[in-house]
């Protein structure tokens, strides 16, 4: 049975009315308690329930022939009752005030990814170098190349909500280089994001995160099937990552889509707003500013849901700045080892500036993927040895099929890409022309292992230097590999 304590008069009236059934039914005394959470009495024990005491009605206790002795139970009496009440009152409230002190390190998620690599040269040119992957190559690739097995990624992700209007990212990873040592560990995100409103449509990003540029540059790495982002649109932000401001709009129907497309596993990019607006330094992730200008990005992203159930999604960005490129020496077809020039006047920054298009189909069970850019960015001009601005343009298509197994989910995939540009966080901003094709298959085994086989043609530009005597760098090659990725999910 269950009794009332608010108003505690009428809780402590009530008893009184009922404590006649009770000494029937206990034949003795009356054990009384209250529920933490509901400030409930009961007559027996139970979840959330604490102890009051034990009480003997005062009728039972003046009819009783023994005389009365210390260890005697309390006479049950309105007022103590009810000063029991307020004092057990006290005592929760501490505890509920203790715990919501404490109550977001309850929210902390902790998860992660590895990925291990393996390249196999096929054919093509000898001694070229993948810039973005240093298991691409042979034993003449310049500089460290890791040539076989190589840990492309090792992420750990802290996140959680801190109340109502705070949430917190803080992604390092341990398999970064720095110079010629690899395994560094680096920061890669380290953000909050203050919610404008609790529904969470309104909120501005802070510190050092992803760039809201293009689908498949917020796409996660453990999430995307090709093993390294395209050129033409990896190239607009270095590592993906800015340290900035960000404001992110986005409705709450969209918010239900972007949730059913990724707890769908269907390479969904992440939550990025439907509509974006942010200024960030523009030299790339870690990395400090190097001119007094911001760079300006904005992007829309549209979801939406057919009566069949297929999803998709289109989307259209820009960005505007100036970029300051880092020099360095590289050796020319003539042997010669030079140092590229910049005009006085760009000492601080060249234009640089894009706007691209997004569409996605995602893959239920067939799905197609493309993005297009086009841009002024720095670049270097060989023949004259000097940095310039100039017009890049370039993107990919994807095809996919998501076929699920009894052994795992298969995604079949080919990939074309195309750029003429320059990759400007790159030694010397050098030009890249890119001609690339990608056939492969990920095969997830289970929610916490992935494999991946990846054969890819590559006709591109070779943009690490070695300044070696006898090799030119920045040249052109054509090679074929064979690319695998073992990928642990830690979640």
């Amino acid at each position: 049975m269950q009794i009332s304590s608010s108003p505690r008069s009428v809780l402590a009236l009530t008893i009184g009315m009922l404590l006649g059934s009770f000494v029937q039914a206990a034949e003795g005394d009356l054990q009384l308690y209250l529920d933490t959470q509901t400030k409930q009495l009961y007559a027996e024990p139970g979840p959330n329930r604490v102890s009051m005491g034990a009480f003997r009605p005062v009728a039972e206790q003046t009819a009783a022939a023994a005389p009365a002795t210390n260890s005697e139970l309390p006479v049950l009496n309105l007022s103590a009752l009810q000063t029991k009440v307020e004092e057990q009152d006290v005592k929760i409230a501490a505890i509920t005030a203790s715990q919501s002190k404490s109550a977001w390190a309850q929210n902390i998620q902790i998860r992660g990814y590895l990925q291990n690599r393996y390249t196999e040269m096929l054919s093509g040119d000898e001694g070229i170098n993948l810039w973005s992957d240093r298991s691409v190559g042979d034993q003449d690739s310049l500089g460290d190349a890791d040539k076989n097995y190589l840990i492309r990624r090792a992420r750990v992700v802290l996140q959680g909500d801190i109340g109502k209007r705070l949430s917190f990212y803080i992604q390092p990873d341990l398999a970064s280089s720095a110079g010629t040592t690899g395994n560094v560990f680096q920061m890669r995100d380290a953000y909050g994001d203050l919610y404008l409103t609790e529904d969470r449509v309104h909120r501005i990003r802070i510190g050092q995160s992803k760039v809201p540029y293009g689908f498949e540059n917020l796409q996660s790495s453990s999430n995307r099937l090709a093993l390294d982002r395209v050129d033409a649109l990896n190239s607009a932000v270095r590592d993906e990552r800015d340290l900035g401001a960000f404001y992110y709009y986005t409705p709450r129907d969209v918010q239900t889509l972007f949730n059913e497309i990724n707890s769908a596993g269907l390479k969904h990019s992440g939550n990025y707003g439907m509509f974006g607006f942010g200024l960030y330094n523009g030299q790339g992730a870690n990395r400090g500013d190097r001119n007094d200008n911001q760079h300006v990005v904005a992007r829309l992203s549209y979801p939406w849901k057919t009566e069949s159930g297929q999803y998709f999604e289109a989307g259209i960005q820009g960005y505007t700045g100036e970029y300051a490129p880092t020099l360095g020496a590289y050796r020319n077809a003539a042997n010669i080892s030079r140092t590229p020039t910049i005009a006085a006047n760009k000492e601080f920054g060249f234009d640089d500036e894009r706007v691209g298009v997004s569409f996605m189909l995602y893959p239920q069970p067939l799905g197609l993927q493309g993005e297009w850019n086009w841009g002024t960015t720095p670049t270097l001009d060989l023949a004259t040895n000097a940095i310039l601005e100039d017009d890049l343009d370039g993107g990919y298509l994807q095809a996919m099929y998501m076929a699920k197994t009894s052994i795992g989910t298969m995604l079949p995939f080919i990939k074309w890409q195309y750029f003429d540009g320059a990759n400007k966080a790159e030694t010397n901003a050098p030009a890249n022309e890119v001609n690339d094709i990608e056939l492969g298959v990920e095969w997830q085994i289970a929610r916490e292992v992935e494999l991946a086989a990846v054969y890819h043609r590559m006709k591109r530009n070779n943009l690490v230097t070695g300044n070696r005597a006898g090799r030119p760098d920045y040249q052109k090659f054509e090679a074929d590999a064979l690319r695998i990725q073992v990928q642990f999910n830690y979640q």
